[in-house]
């Protein structure tokens, strides 16, 4: 396997050649595609966020104008900048701010604290961060505050941008303050430590991408963390591009589309599959949705004319509930895709007539590979399978425990290359001798069956990961923090079926004296930096954790026994 920079992610020569020969790879970056796409499709809406709208040649202006106010930091070419915005218009303006300089946003979630925070500060060298003041009833004012503190001069973020009220700390400006910067390198800095590319005439253009080049990083994606904190994905502009555009052709977007961004921006899911990347390349609308409740999101359908959409499998009852109503005028929407866990075969059935839309299951990863169901599948196929790759270039392996490949039919493990695939993680050169084939193959940890037709059926995952509504979630890293509270003496977070969540997590704990409660450890692990949806749902107190004849920990053993109960 090809080792990889910081700044950029390699392909053996041959695939290259043959990706680019296929127009997979078109050569352009995310900050040229933006510049096109105002030239293009200029007074069309490209982005509504409530009242406030932004045409292409507004997206592109704004680009610009936060591009020059992120230089004026000392924001640059191939500058790591975390970015944890909820749904708001700030995190596109944003993110094309960044392409615009050939920096890299690295995507966080809302719901990330103080520990997957400095993580991936840490862990991406981020020079800079974007959060809200307040989101959900927290401070991410704070949240930074105590990152920076945690890291030390030098170590930590130098600027953190707030959209909102920056308050009085030191390093911390305002979104608004710094989309209107009219200094382009700031007072007491050298000139030689901006490297972005914005004319100094700060009335004048910048250049498409700071001087990035196509097969450079454009962002970094966050693997679910089967090993604890998440790792870090680098997806390039042309294998990026590529994933959004290929989505967009699967789901037929053109400029008549109008996509509803429900679920987070920063998932992969919401943003590139095809999502708000894919809409934006088709010249279509993107509207953003503040939270995902369906009567918020059935109000903007009707105002909006949104013929796309995006759920994971929790929401899907409840967007049914809701429509049984009869308030709603749903009529212009068309496709609802579902995914970031499997969803049950029942609720497939019922969506459909429920909404008066054609449903699309999605199976897909950061890492890469994206499976749809085709919008003319069969129904069975529709109800029951997790989809086909976009690309006839995905390349697909299911293989056994000793990495032979299994007929049709039988399970195995996923493996995968392709043109939108990963070759290896960001500064993870220990882990990607074990995630990969000699061959570049990428072991996604996750079990199916593959039909004839192609359609993948997802049976299971070989990885100790937890699925939860589509938050994953690393047992390993719940039971460590789990294992600091004064009288846990030894933990195991299991995962069991549910009904609404796809799972639910339950602590297995053995302790010396009585079993604190599910408040109280959700206290103890968010005083320990750990995201809200880590907390476990149940408690369990146990005598002892049974183990297997290796002596590991026998979490069939306890799922079995919960399931008895």
């Amino acid at each position: 396997m090809t080792e990889m920079t910081e700044t950029e992610q390699t392909w053996p020569e041959a695939e290259s050649a043959r990706y680019r020969a296929a127009g997979h790879w078109q050569g352009t970056t995310f900050g040229a595609r933006l510049r096109q796409s105002a030239a293009a499709h200029g007074e069309r809406v490209a982005l509504v966020d409530g009242d406030r709208r932004w045409t292409y040649a507004d997206l592109d202006a704004e680009a610009d104008r936060v591009a020059r106010g992120l230089r004026s930091h000392g924001v640059g070419r191939g500058d790591r900048v975390v970015v944890q915005l909820p749904n708001r218009a700030e995190f596109v303006l944003v993110w094309f701010g960044l392409q615009r300089l050939g920096a890299i946003p690295v995507h966080a979630m809302p719901g990330h604290r103080r520990r997957e925070i400095g993580h991936l500060v840490r862990g991406s060298g981020a020079v800079a961060c974007v959060v809200p003041d307040r989101h959900a009833r927290f401070d991410h004012r704070e949240l930074m505050r105590s990152v920076r503190s945690e890291h030390g001069p030098g170590r930590s973020p130098r600027v953190v941008v707030v959209v909102g009220d920056p308050g009085q700390e030191s390093g911390f400006v305002s979104f608004e303050a710094l989309r209107t910067a009219s200094s382009p390198t700031p007072v007491g800095s050298s000139p030689e430590a901006f490297r972005g590319p914005c004319a100094d005439d700060v009335r004048g253009p910048c250049a498409d991408d700071g001087g990035a080049d196509p097969a450079d990083v454009a962002l970094l994606l966050l693997s679910g963390g089967t090993t604890g904190l998440p790792k870090l994905i680098p997806r390039t502009h042309d294998a990026y591009a590529y994933n959004a555009r290929a989505c967009a052709e699967v789901c037929a977007l053109d400029e008549r589309t109008v996509y509803l961004a429900v679920l987070p921006i920063g998932f992969n899911f919401t943003f590139a599959c095809p999502g708000v990347l894919g809409t934006l390349m088709a010249g279509g609308t993107v509207v953003v949705a503040p939270d995902p409740s369906p009567q918020t999101a059935f109000a903007l359908i009707e105002r909006e004319g949104v013929t796309l959409t995006s759920l994971t499998p929790p929401l899907v009852s409840h967007w049914i509930d809701e429509a049984a109503s009869g308030v709603w005028n749903l009529g212009s929407l068309a496709v609802v895709q579902v995914g970031g866990a499997r969803l049950p075969e029942e609720h497939a059935r019922a969506l459909g007539p429920a909404l008066g839309v054609t449903v699309q299951q999605v199976f897909g990863m950061a890492e890469g590979l994206i499976n749809l169901t085709r919008l003319d599948d069969p129904e069975d196929l529709v109800r029951a399978t997790q989809g086909r790759p976009v690309s006839p270039d995905d390349e697909i392996l299911v293989v056994d425990a000793d990495g032979r490949p299994v007929p049709d039919g039988s399970p195995g493990e996923l493996l995968t290359r392709g043109p939108y695939t990963l070759r290896g993680y960001y500064r993870a050169e220990e882990h990607n001798r074990t995630a990969f084939t000699p061959d570049g193959y990428y072991r996604t940890g996750d079990v199916v069956r593959r039909l004839p037709t192609g359609h993948l059926v997802v049976v299971g995952r070989i990885k100790d990961q937890i699925n939860r509504g589509g938050e994953k979630i690393a047992a390993i890293e719940v039971e460590e923090q789990l294992l600091t509270h004064p009288v846990i003496t030894a933990a195991a977070l299991v995962g069991v079926p549910d009904e609404h969540r796809g799972e639910r997590t339950v602590a297995f704990v053995v302790c010396d004296g009585e079993a604190p409660g599910v408040r109280e450890v959700a206290a103890h692990l968010r005083e320990r930096g750990l995201a809200e949806y880590k907390t476990p749902d149940e408690v369990v107190q146990v005598a002892a954790l049974p183990l297997t004849a290796v002596g590991k920990i026998d979490k069939a053993a306890l799922g079995a026994e919960l399931s008895r109960r």
